[in-house]
């Protein structure tokens, strides 16, 4: 082996071993409730367009499950969230997805839709959890023992596999809306109000999935 490929196999190695420091200090609240058996994480996404579903993720990691460049899902690229998603589908011990869309946002505000959404999601999975950990929330209706963490999709890595999960569906979502819904850019804006989305709602009107209560101002 040359020089040039030691110094290059060490790099890695030390960048390996500082992700692998980082994952272990993320797992902190795991250990803290590594007496019960299924834990998981809570997180949701799309608080804020102007359009789309509020949607989240639960989900439970099997003990020590090792995902590397887990993070918080707005700090990832596109690329890396959906192969995280992938891995993550692939060994997570159960996942639930649950969404509240723009007609019950209206009716009972977007953050009982947050709750709603959330509640469902725990309700998908197939396994039921000992304890939540939730990024920053407590869920009303919920009699699982339940840990809100401020931040939590940066120090739990639960809860960044749910907010992976739930970017990567909610994103998918609209980037399905696009062609079908033409005119807002819902697959490069994901329903957020950009430059491009207010035009399309200047020019266009509401569509069937934009936020009432959140576009007045706009139309």
């Amino acid at each position: 082996m040359s020089k040039r490929e030691e110094e290059r196999l060490k790099k890695q190695q030390e960048k390996l071993a500082k992700e692998r420091a980082r994952l272990e200090a993320m797992r902190a609240y795991e250990r803290e409730y590594s007496m019960c058996r299924y834990i998981c994480g809570i997180d949701e996404v799309g608080r804020g367009p102007l359009a789309g579903p509020v949607v989240a993720g639960a989900v439970i990691l099997p003990e020590d499950c090792e995902i590397l460049y887990l993070n918080d899902s707005k700090k990832l690229s596109e690329k890396k969230r959906e192969a995280l998603y992938e891995e993550i589908m692939e060994k997570a011990v159960a996942v639930g997805i649950g969404m509240a869309g723009p007609q019950r946002i209206d009716e009972i505000n977007i953050l009982q839709a947050t709750y709603e959404a959330m509640r469902m999601a725990i309700s998908k999975l197939n396994v039921c959890p000992d304890v939540l950990l939730n990024d920053a929330v407590t869920i009303p209706e919920i009699t699982i023992p339940q840990v809100p963490i401020i931040k939590g999709d940066e120090k739990s890595v639960s809860i960044a596999a749910a907010s992976i999960v739930a970017k990567v569906t909610r994103d998918r979502l609209m980037a399905e809306y696009d062609p079908v819904i033409p005119g807002y850019g819902f697959a490069r804006n994901k329903g957020y109000g950009t430059k491009e989305h207010i035009a399309g709602l200047a020019k266009l009107g509401a569509s069937p999935i934009h936020r009432m209560t959140f576009i007045r101002k706009f139309i």
